[in-house]
This record gives C-alpha cells, structure tokens and sequence, in this order.
C-alpha cells in the first residue's frame, strides 16, 4: 500500500483550494493512505472527507512553532515512511520538512529556495497564469495523475449538520449570511455597508446570521446594532449574532444552509463557494485574478475599479495610501442588487 502526504498548513482558504488535488490523488490511488496537514485547527474541517485517510495539525504559530517543533515533526514525517510527499510551500521550512519525510518521491514548486535539495520532481507555480486550484493540479503532473475534477468537494460530520438543521428549522424565508471580518484589515468592507445591506433583507422579510470569529465580535455586534437601528429592534428576532459561536464545522454546516452569503475575501468566503451556496464576495486591496476568487455560475466577485489594486497579496492592515477607496467605493446599493437576486430568484 502506498502512502501519500500532501502538505498544505497555510490559511483555511489555501486548505480548501487543496481539496481538488487530494481528490484526483484518490480518485488515481483509491487503496493508497493519504495524509493531509493543515494549520493548527483546520483538522476537524476535512476529518470527514472520503479523499483522506488521515488529518494532522501543525501549529506553526502556536506550540509547535521554532525550530525544537520543526525538529519534532521531522522525526514523526520520517516515522511515517511516506512513498509521495507533496508540498505547495515555497517556505525552507516546508523543504526541510520534506526532505526529512525521506519519500523517495517529492513534488514542490520550482520558485521553492534550494528546491533541488528538497525535491525530488518540481513544477513552474505559473503564478498570474493559472487559479490556485489549478495551480496545485500542476503538482500532480510529475505522477501522471488525470485530472478528473476541479470542484472541491467538503464533508462535514453528522453532529455539525444537525445543529445546523435545528437551528435553521426555526427561520421562514431567505437567510442572508455576512461575514465583516478578516484577518487583514484592509480587506474588510465597511460595517455600515454591511449593515444596510442587511437592513433592505430584514425588509423585505428575511433572516439575516451574522458571522464572525474570535476577536471580530465588536465588529458583528457593529453590524447587527446597524442593521437594527435602521429597520428597528422590532425586528430584532430576524437577525441573529453567530460571532464566535461556532465550530469551524459547524460554521461551515450553518454557511451550508445559506440563501446568500456577503463576505469579505477571506477563508469562509471558500466555505460557502465550495459548497454551492451564492456568494457576493468583496475584494479590496487583491484582485480575483490572483486566483483565489469563488468559482460557480452564483458568485459574484465586487471591486471597485482604482489604478492602486492590488496592493499587496494578502492585504495590509492599513492602506498604504491612506484612502482605503477600494472598499470604500464598493457601494451597498451595487451589492444589494446582487444580494436580492441570490435571496429572490
């Protein structure tokens, strides 16, 4: 039996855009164990997943960070005698770390520092040519693997979709999801705009969930006390603050559910997309054509038109110019018309 790792600890987006590597890997290798590591946190999410056998954590950030964790899953990566080891990381730790799996085939990028040392077979990133998900799909070039779909596809376990039904079975009507937060303050609409979106869907009759997680509960609070000063706290029994109340599964079973989801360019925003729910996404300091915009026939990718984007690729916390007009400028009657056509089509 041959056995594969596929590494990928970056943000929980980047996890996602990785599961359509993982399902060709299965698809070409259905008896083969395929590990799959993820950043710290993220394991629950893919634990389900029929591509995987297996789920590790790293905490790079957290208790396995320096180089006394580095050292330490040097030895548990050799320990597990992988045949493939497949990393889209251009870090040296990333190289270390596939280097000391001892596989005797190893996939990276070219545009990896040292990657003759690190790698066995390496491939062209081919950044502004392809999407991420094709761009990892190149990975799988030197093994001669089919392609079969592009599409990834999230399993969730039983008692997340069950806390998602109970709580779904209550609300009559549409329900618009917004998401007003992101690691990267940049990136982050402004919580007015969200909350008069918000305030025309309680309007015309909708639920409206606010999502954030951990240390975004002012700004949810925010946008619901917006939404609620605008259409009266009357109405307060249609909108409903999630704000770090939920697992990252059960986030991803309630975001199942949605009519619409607004959100910001961030990890949940390919929560939503992935599982075929509409999205009216916000991109401000990136682009779409970085490669990591939603996919389908039901996004809608929003950006205002300014000489300055992108500015970097992730977004920094504070607009370079001072301005912040490529969030500013994305107006919430342009995205309510988006948003009613998802909620009433």
């Amino acid at each position: 039996m041959q056995r594969i790792g596929v590494w990928n600890t970056a943000f929980l987006g980047d996890a996602v855009l990785t599961l359509p590597l993982l399902q060709n890997l299965r698809a070409y290798f259905p008896d083969a164990e395929i590990d799959f590591y993820v950043r710290g946190g993220l394991a629950p999410l893919f634990s389900c997943n029929p591509a995987v056998t297996r789920v590790f954590s790293y905490d790079k950030r957290g208790k396995e960070k320096g180089i006394g964790g580095v050292l330490s899953l040097a030895r548990q990566l050799a320990e597990r005698a992988y045949d493939i080891w497949i990393s889209p990381h251009t870090s040296l730790r990333s190289g270390f770390l596939a280097r000391a799996t001892g596989a005797p085939v190893r996939v990276g990028y070219k545009e990896a520092p040292g990657q003759a040392v690190w790698y066995t077979h390496s491939v062209p990133r081919r950044f502004g040519e392809l999407d991420e998900i094709e761009r990892l799909l190149e990975l799988l070039r030197p093994l001669r693997v089919p392609v079969v779909t592009t599409w990834p596809e999230i399993v969730l376990p039983e008692a997340a979709l069950a806390k998602a039904a109970a709580f779904f079975a209550s609300l009559n009507g549409p329900v618009l999801g917004v998401h007003p937060g992101s690691t990267w303050a940049t990136k982050c609409w402004l919580p007015a705009s969200f909350a008069e979106v918000g305030a025309r869907a309680v309007a015309e009759g909708c639920h409206v969930v606010v999502f954030a997680g951990k240390g975004e509960e002012h700004v949810a609070g925010v946008v619901r006390e917006g939404i609620l000063e605008k259409v009266g706290h009357a109405r307060a029994a249609q909108v409903h603050d999630m704000s770090n109340a939920l697992s990252l599964t059960e986030l991803a079973a309630f975001i199942q559910r949605l009519s619409c989801y607004l959100t910001n360019d961030s990890g949940p925003m390919h929560l939503a997309w992935a599982q075929r729910v509409p999205v009216a996404a916000l991109f401000g300091p990136t682009v779409s054509s970085f490669g990591f915009a939603p996919r389908g026939s039901t996004t809608t990718v929003h950006e205002a038109g300014l000489p300055c984007r992108p500015c970097s690729l992730h977004g920094p916390q504070v607009c370079p110019l001072g301005h912040h007009l490529c969030m500013k400028n994305i107006t919430p009657e342009q995205v309510w018309r988006d948003v009613q056509s998802r909620l009433f089509p």
